[in-house]
């Protein structure tokens, strides 16, 4: 057992954690906490791009109006013109940090040294990448960056258990003060101060039967600032993404095949051949993801079919090698040749648009922390995030927090140790560790039953009850076990975030974006967040009223 301190504690090793300890380190020390491998994240598995304004024909405004439409009326106009701002820069310290970007082959068009791709929801071209692995080379050059920098701690295999908070100062401010760590390898707690936290946790996209996140994919991050005493919001908004390899012998973790192949051409069709996307929206394959999954939904269901099929063929072996040779390699890899057949897909869990409410600097609700990337609900995303608006966001709010933290970081005292709680409890797998897998697969296939691409009032309370149960059963084994789990505490946080999704879902009376009910098929006159607050928040004490 021990007790330790750092300047800034960053939980999660994703693009949006790994962009900010690089963004604080000349200026202080920062340790980064990871629950598996360093790479182990959702970053390195985006494929697509990341979306920025860098062609002359494209626009600020243009990237500005793509990102409203396809969050139907609910993002929040100031967040999307401050990431559309930011985002060319990001994409230039990308660049400065060693990432590869595909370059225009010849003279640069347009001005844009970089090959540019179009996906659904978007007017111009603006996706900057790498091949069709980018997540994997922005990951890996932010990865060798912070093992390079001396003021960078990485703890891998590390997972945070909950935050640690006081309350006092200015008006009984609350404030979070560290937290506290599992050593997964050393078997030991840990307790971490810190005078500035950040969650970076990624998504909550495990809590769906199949879903093309990894593992750790789990929603830490939302349910620690959910029981510290953070509001969540938009959490009904689960993105799924409609084109994910269908192979009837997968497990639980789809492959997913990037929106780039459609925005180069590639077209959805029926088992006979049948193209059907221009039946449901006049942008046809290009339509956004929501559209797209709950068209393939309804075929599937229409026809009693088990995948619909993408092909892009008609662009030739040579194209579709150069263009996409991970996504090529991975379905050889399975007996798939997309130069010469059509994809079977089927949509998938891949994005949460909700989560813990932020500003745009990254602040939350309980003074010095902070929450950036797809942990954070920052009003970009509405109801439906664009594609290749995700790594975005991590990059541009990864930066501004770490202003607003190097701001306020002279004006934090570094507090005794004496008044941190010490780790108490040893770490073993608990004697009820057949009921823990039992509730783990309990919970995600209620979720994938009841709260999928199409919802209705009955199947959510069903949900509700389902995940009350399982969560109350998480809860006691919680409280009354001597040892921490490891498996328990990853199915308590997905247990809470699975009750928030719920929760939200049942507080929209409408459809809109991402969220379709049956018994409200049509979007309310106002479009409005749904807001949950925990019952210790003591509003109007937020993050908009920290004490500078």
């Amino acid at each position: 057992m021990s007790i330790r301190s750092t300047d800034v504690l960053i939980i999660g090793s994703g693009a949006a954690g790994l962009a900010l300890a690089l963004r604080l380190a000349p200026w202080c020390t920062v340790t980064v906490v990871c629950k598996a491998d360093l790479d182990e994240g959702s970053t390195r598995y985006a494929q697509g791009g990341i979306s920025a304004v860098l062609d002359a024909a494209d626009s600020i405004e243009a990237h500005i109006d793509d990102t409203l439409i396809a969050g139907a009326g609910l993002c929040d106009p100031e967040a999307v013109r401050f990431t559309a701002t930011h985002g060319p820069a990001a994409i230039g310290w990308l660049s400065e940090i060693g990432v590869a970007f595909t370059r225009q082959s010849g003279e640069p068009a347009a001005g844009s040294p970089y090959h540019l791709t179009r996906e659904g929801g978007h007017s111009h071209r603006r996706v900057v990448h790498a091949a069709d692995a980018t997540g994997k080379a922005v990951s890996d050059a932010l990865r060798d960056a912070c093992r390079a920098h001396p003021r960078i701690e990485l703890l891998e295999r590390h997972m945070a258990v909950d935050l640690i908070t006081r309350t006092g100062g200015q008006r009984g401010a609350r404030s979070c003060r560290g937290a506290q760590l599992l050593d997964l390898d050393a078997a030991v707690m840990q307790t971490w101060h810190a005078r500035s936290v950040a969650l970076a946790t990624g998504g909550a996209s495990r809590v769906y039967l199949y879903t093309s996140n990894p593992e750790v994919a789990t929603g830490d991050g939302i349910a620690m600032a959910w029981r510290a005493g953070c509001r969540v919001a938009n959490l009904e908004f689960m993105q799924f993404h409609p084109t994910c390899l269908y192979l009837p012998a997968q497990g639980s973790r789809v492959f997913l095949i990037s929106e780039a192949v459609r925005g180069e051409g590639g077209r959805l069709l029926l088992p006979d051949g049948t193209a059907f996307m221009a039946g449901f929206d006049a942008r046809a394959d290009l339509a956004p993801r929501d559209i797209v999954a709950r068209a393939i939904d309804h075929e599937m269901k229409r026809l009693g079919i088990p995948c619909v099929y993408l092909d892009i063929r008609h662009r030739g072996a040579e194209f579709i090698r150069t263009h996409f040779p991970t996504i090529h390699a991975q379905c050889l890899a399975v007996g798939l040749d997309m130069t010469e057949q059509p994809l079977p897909v089927v949509p998938a869990a891949h994005y949460t648009c909700g989560g813990v409410v932020t500003d745009l600097r990254g602040r939350t609700d309980l003074q010095n922390l902070y929450a950036i990337g797809e942990t954070a609900h920052t009003g970009l995303h509405g109801a439906n995030r664009m594609a290749s608006n995700s790594l975005l966001e991590c990059l541009v709010f990864a930066e501004s927090a770490a202003n607003d933290i190097l701001d306020r970081l002279p004006h934090l005292p570094r507090p005794g140790d004496s008044d941190l709680p010490s780790p108490s409890h040893p770490i073993r797998e608990t004697g009820e560790s057949i009921t823990i897998r039992h509730n783990w697969m309990e919970l995600r296939r209620a979720m994938w039953d009841y709260v999928g691409i199409v919802r209705n009032t009955e199947r959510l309370q069903r949900a509700q009850r389902h995940v009350a149960v399982i969560r109350g059963e998480a809860e006691a084994q919680w409280a009354n076990s001597p040892t921490i789990d490891p498996d328990l505490l990853e199915l308590r946080n997905l247990a809470t975030v699975a009750e928030l999704i719920v929760r939200c879902a049942l507080t929209r009376t409408e459809s809109r974006g991402l969220h379709y009910t049956l018994d409200h098929p049509h979007p309310a006159p106002e479009a409005l967040d749904s807001v949950l607050v925990p019952p210790n928040l003591p509003l109007p004490l937020h993050a908009m009223h920290w004490a500078d």
